[in-house]
């Protein structure tokens, strides 16, 4: 009489091991991906936050000045709770594009309106500044990322040049 013998070979063991560890490597690396995403959209999340307080915080300061009052640049931190973040905030003269190609068509001299045209354009070249907030921040590698947003600053005072009319 022949017993049966009840168990796994050792073969069966194997490729259950063997299917077992490849389940693991796609899981381990899913989670490791999934955890790096997650660290992202909080980095993003942080730099968002911050650039939106900060220059809201800086139009409120410089609401109400002429153009010549804002600084040329300005840096700081965000204090303890933002270690690794900092700012710069920096504003240029706005430089406005030649207009008169697109209302004039080639051949037509209409000097009165390229005379508006050019007036207006000087007008805005005048009146506005552009301001660029950039927050930077340190990453594990010690290598800066920079994120930044621009808005213009418009001075109402400035007086319309109406070309001698």
């Amino acid at each position: 009489m022949r017993i049966k013998q009840q168990g796994f070979t050792l073969m069966e063991v194997l490729v259950a091991l063997a299917i077992l560890a490849g389940a693991m490597v796609v899981v381990s690396s899913s989670w490791s991906g999934n955890f790096l995403r997650v660290r992202k959209s909080n980095l993003y999340n942080n730099v968002a936050l911050l650039l939106e307080s900060k220059m809201s915080e800086l139009q409120a300061k410089y609401y109400g000045k002429t153009l010549e009052e804002l600084p040329e640049s300005e840096s700081g931190d965000f204090g303890s709770e933002y270690k690794q973040y900092r700012w710069t905030f920096t504003t240029k003269k706005f430089e406005m594009p030649d207009l008169s190609s697109v209302f004039i068509k080639e051949g037509d001299g209409d000097q009165m309106l390229l005379s508006i045209v050019k007036n207006t354009q000087e007008y805005i070249s005048q009146s506005v500044k552009e301001a660029t907030l950039t927050v930077y921040v340190k990453g594990n590698m010690s290598k800066e990322v920079a994120f930044s947003v621009t808005t213009y600053f418009v001075d109402y005072t400035k007086d319309l040049p109406l070309g001698g009319l």
